[in-house]
Parts: structure tokens; sequence; C-alpha cells
């Protein structure tokens, strides 16, 4: 951020507020990063090794990293690159269960130009292929517990990447684990370096936007740099924090932001590969965790979990995530004795950021007043029908007024050192120009489309809503429903399938629904291999209606307006109805008593 943005928050700020130190802090961490070009990540990481040497800095039960083993690491993977001959700016793709060792390899190919692309562990099929395909990798590395949803991919890639397997899987392909034992972890010499800067491309994260399927989206060193120092600075972090981390590190939030804003702060992370309720408490505990990344749905289910001692023995300090909804976050934050919840909203590849410094509840953030020219969205008013943003007589966007729903835009402004207005885009041009709304308040300006409607009350809250579009939001992930709708209509017999979120009781987001039109009698026992197969778990669909025909509206397109409305009920429909049942693991009728249990909680899903 600018020096005069700091300068803004200097002469309007009470110093002694919370609120206001934490975004002093994060102002002055990012201020500096556009100035030094040569400054990325893992150079920082460097420096810290030199400073805190011994102190931990990753840690599971798996394997742990000190400072100084961890830059050691990514040396020897950076060596590796060098060996291999992979230039700067060319891709390898990361597929890998959360460890220490992940955040090692991707630092340490990133340090020398190489650029990564975070593959989604739950993708199979024409997914997983069709991300591969996006970024065009050289190599692809893969942990051995990811290589059987690889190896059915690989016939369907257009390249012939090399792979490479971390762990025993087969003497077909190399082991990198043993591979990088034979290069030094030193400091690279300068006949070796081979250093980025931060407008260089670092990472793909791969995120399902608001359409089709899973797209990369473009993350610099810049903004890896903005990501890391605007967090630590926002949660404070100091050398005596540990978080507890067991979200993806596919995802820019568990594999970036969380663990960069620790590791630039001099604390340490605790990596568990997957959540669980069970163990949530008592690993924090056990690792004297003070701090820890969250979900909606990750609260969610903490809160039906049943009470455990451990729920009030640690020592956490702050919570800090995303989708905290308003009805939980009081019984969520009194059971567990947070004294602090740090909600935000934040998209990968997008330029709005919002921040609930005060712990408003249900809120997704909050401008002070001196910094609202700086840093506030516009809330422009969307026009369902058209499924765009309205426009005036003049062909401009309307702004929404408080407490109006509007969708939120963020300008792209074309400015080195504004790195948080940037939009790098997706991988694919026509991809990117999709999310780029022009002329929104005057002739040739550009804005961001966030996809998501939210409104700003009139204490200056924002409030998000829901998604635009044909997305909906499970188990922290973004589902396409045209995804989904592609593999149910690749089924022999399914000439149409409507794919739709339907909410059920005590769950947040939503889970899935396709209406199926057949030619002729369905195998749902096929069906549901197919689709357990081609799809991961959040985008399954979970109920199933069968139907004689679909709904078209007056400009042919598909309806769901009326689906939506009956939802899974079997009462508002005369279609039969199935249900992905979870102790079964296969498509069960589904009739009152069974939507009653459902309705009561008495299926967890």
């Amino acid at each position: 951020m600018s020096e005069a943005a700091i300068a803004d928050a200097n002469c309007a700020v009470d110093a002694h507020t919370s609120p206001a130190h934490a975004w002093l802090r994060a102002l002055e961490l990012t201020a500096p990063i556009a100035k030094n070009r040569d400054r990325v990540l893992p150079t920082v990481i460097a420096e810290a090794a030199e400073r805190f040497r011994d102190a931990p800095a990753l840690l599971s039960d798996r394997e742990s990293f000190t400072y100084r083993e961890l830059a050691g690491r990514l040396n020897q993977y950076a060596r590796w690159a060098l060996a291999q001959d992979i230039g700067k700016g060319e891709v390898v793709c990361l597929i890998m269960p959360n460890r220490p060792e992940y955040m090692a390899i991707w630092l340490g190919l990133t340090s020398v130009g190489v650029v990564v692309a975070l593959l989604n562990t739950n993708l199979v099929g024409p997914s997983l292929a069709n991300s591969i395909n996006a970024v065009s990798p050289r190599h692809i590395i893969a942990d051995s517990a990811c290589f059987g949803a690889l190896s059915v991919t690989l016939p369907q890639l257009r390249a012939s990447p090399k792979i490479w397997v971390h762990g025993a899987v087969s003497a077909e392909f190399p082991r990198i684990d043993l591979e990088i034992a034979r290069y030094p972890g030193g400091a690279l010499g300068s006949d070796e370096r081979r250093a980025p800067v931060i407008d260089d491309l670092a990472l793909y994260i791969y995120t399902s936007g608001t359409t089709g399927l899973p797209k990369a989206a473009k993350v610099t060193h810049a903004r890896i740099m903005q990501w890391s120092h605007w967090f630590a600075g926002m949660m404070e972090i100091s050398p005596s924090d540990r978080m507890y981390n067991c979200l993806p590190m596919y995802h820019s939030v568990g594999g970036v932001q969380a663990t960069g804003a620790m590791l630039v702060g001099g604390g340490s992370v605790v990596v568990r590969e997957k959540f669980s309720a069970t163990r949530f408490w008592s690993d924090i505990v056990r690792w004297d965790c003070t701090l820890f990344q969250y979900i909606g749905e990750l609260c969610r289910y903490l809160l039906h979990a049943p009470a455990s001692a451990a729920d009030a023995q640690h020592h956490v300090r702050l919570a800090c995530g995303n989708g905290l909804s308003p009805e939980i976050w009081e019984a969520f934050k009194d059971r567990f004795r947070i004294p602090r919840i740090l909600e935000f909203y934040a998209a990968t590849e997008g330029n709005v950021s919002l921040f609930n410094v005060q712990g408003e509840p249900g809120a997704i953030g909050h401008i002070p007043s001196y910094l609202a020219h700086r840093f506030s969205p516009a809330l422009v008013v969307f026009d369902v029908g058209a499924g765009e943003p309205l426009r005036d007589e003049q062909g401009f966007c309307v702004r929404c007024a408080t407490n109006q729903t509007g969708e939120a835009l963020g300008k792209v402004v074309d400015d080195p050192s504004n790195i948080g207005s940037r939009f790098d885009g997706y991988s694919v041009r026509e991809d990117s120009e999709k999310k780029i709304l022009r002329d929104v308040f005057e002739p040739g300006d550009a804005w961001f489309r966030t996809g998501d409607l939210m409104r700003r009350d009139d204490r200056g809250f924002f409030h998000f809503v829901h998604r635009i579009g044909d997305t909906f939001r499970r188990k922290g992930e973004n589902v396409a429903t045209s995804e989904v709708s592609a593999v149910l209509c690749a089924f022999p017999g399914i000439t149409h399938a409507s794919v739709y979120g339907v909410a059920v009781p005590g769950m947040e987001g939503r889970v899935g629904m396709a209406a199926i039109v057949a030619d002729s009698d369905l195998n749902l026992a096929e069906l549901y291999e197919q689709i357990a197969g081609r799809l991961p778990a959040y985008a399954r669909p979970v109920f199933l209606r069968l139907r004689k025909q679909a709904e078209l509206t007056g400009t042919f397109k598909y309806s769901k307006t009326e689906l939506l409305r009956q939802g899974y009920d079997p009462t508002a429909c005369d279609d039969p109805l199935y249900f992905d049942h979870p102790e079964s693991r296969a498509f069960v009728r589904l009739d009152g008593d069974l939507y009653d249990r459902i309705q009561s909680g008495g299926i967890r899903l």
C-alpha cells in the first residue's frame, strides 16, 4: 500500500484502538512491497532463517521444519528445478495432501522463477484433466496418495508431462523425495541464482469462478507478498504465535495467506492433513496454538460436535476466516471462548477484500472512513432477469443505496504500486475478460466482477447475501452446476440435467440437487458409480429428481425457479426423488419419513 494511505490512517486514527492498530500495521507491512521488486516470499524465508534459525516454522505429526530446515529444503527443490532445466515461467503441477513438504516444494520452485499450479486433491477424471491441460505443465509432482487419481487422468492430457512421485508407488516413475536428497540445501550461489521479481507469475490457484470448470487464476509474487504481509498485520502476528491450519493448502487461504502470514511474522504453523471435528480442539491444545483458520462450514461442524474438556482448555487468541454465519457467530464464540474473530472476504483472483476487524457478528467487513476512498468496493444494482448489473439511461451502472443488495465490484487500477487493485486474470484470456465490467461509472473505466451480492448497512458494515449465477458453495468449495450437469448428461439415457443448490437445515451453504430427464429407465447404481468416479465429493448431487420433461422459459432457457422452490420435499411434487444416503452409499427413494429425518438433523450430510 502507498505511503499516502499510511499517512491518511495516522492522521485520522486513535492508535490505541485495536481495529485501528491492525489496519495501520497491515498498511506498514505492505507499503515497501512495490519498491523492493527483487524481494519475494522465498527471500523473506531466507531472511527469517537467519533471524529465527532453529525456531519451529512448519509442524505436523508427519514432518516438521525449523526456519533453517525450511530454507534448506526449498533450496534443494530450487536446485532440482535448475537441474531439470525448467525454464523461468514454465509450469510444474503439484498435487499433494496437506503437509509441511507441500509449502517447501512451491517455495523452492518459485524461488527460481518456476510457476507452480496447485491442483485440487479432490478432483478426478475430466475436472482434473482440464485443470492440468489449462496450464500446460512440463512436470507434475504427485504425492503417492494422489497418484491413483492422476494415473487415470494421464490419457486425457493434451501433452505428456514428466511425472514425479513423492513416496513409493511404482518403479516406472522417479521419486522426487529421493531425487532432492542429491542436492545441497545451502544458499544458492551467484551462478545458480535466477531470482524472480514481484511482477512475475508464481502460482496458479484454481477457482470455479461463477461458471464452468475450474479456472487457473494467476497469482504473482507481488500478490503472495501482499497476502502474507497484510494478514500478518491484520492478525498482529508475533514469533510467539502458532496457527492451526487444517484448510486445503491448494487454496489461497490455507496454502498462502495463513501459512505466509505466520512465516513473515516469525510464528509457526501446525499443518493437519484434513479437518476433524473430533480432533480439532485436542490438536489445538496439544500443539498449544494461539490462532486458527476457519471457514463457515468448519465452525458449524464444531458446534455440532459433542462437548469436551478441550473446548475451553486452549490458548487461542484469534480465529480468522470467512463464511461464519450470523446465526451461529455468538454461539461459536461463546462455547469455545474465542476472544476475537477476524472475519474477512476475498477472492483468489479478485481485487476486492474486506475485513471485519471489529468482530461485528455476521459482517464480512468494514472500511474505516479515512481509507474508504482507497479500498471500498462499489455495490451496484443487479438485474436478476438479465443476469447483469442494471444500467441507467446513460448506460452506466447504478450504485446501491444503504442496505440495498447489489453486486460488489472492484476497480481495476493500472498502478504498479497498488498491488491490491490489480486483476491478473486466468490462464485463459477469454475467462479473464468475462470477469471485467467496463464503462461502469464513466467511459473507459474497468471493474472486476466478484459475482457476489452484498449489502452495506447504515454503520458501514458489509454483509454477504449470496452468489450470482449457476454456482453454489458446499464445504468451502464453489460448485459449478454446468460441470455437474455435463457429468450427468454423459450417462446413457439422460437427455437433460438441471443442477442447483438447495438448503438443508443445519448445513452451511447448499448441497447439490439435480432434476434429470431421461429417455429410458436409469440404472441408479451405475449412475452413482459414474458420479463418484468423475466428480469430487463436495460437487456430487445429494438429491435426484427424475422428470419426464424439462420446463423452458419464454426465451427457451431451462427454468429452475420452481425446482428451487420445491426443493427435495416429496410432498411438493409428483416426480420420484432419490437421496444419496451416506450409510448405504447409494441413491435410495426419498419418502416422507426419510425427508423428516434429514430436516431434523437425524442424518448428517
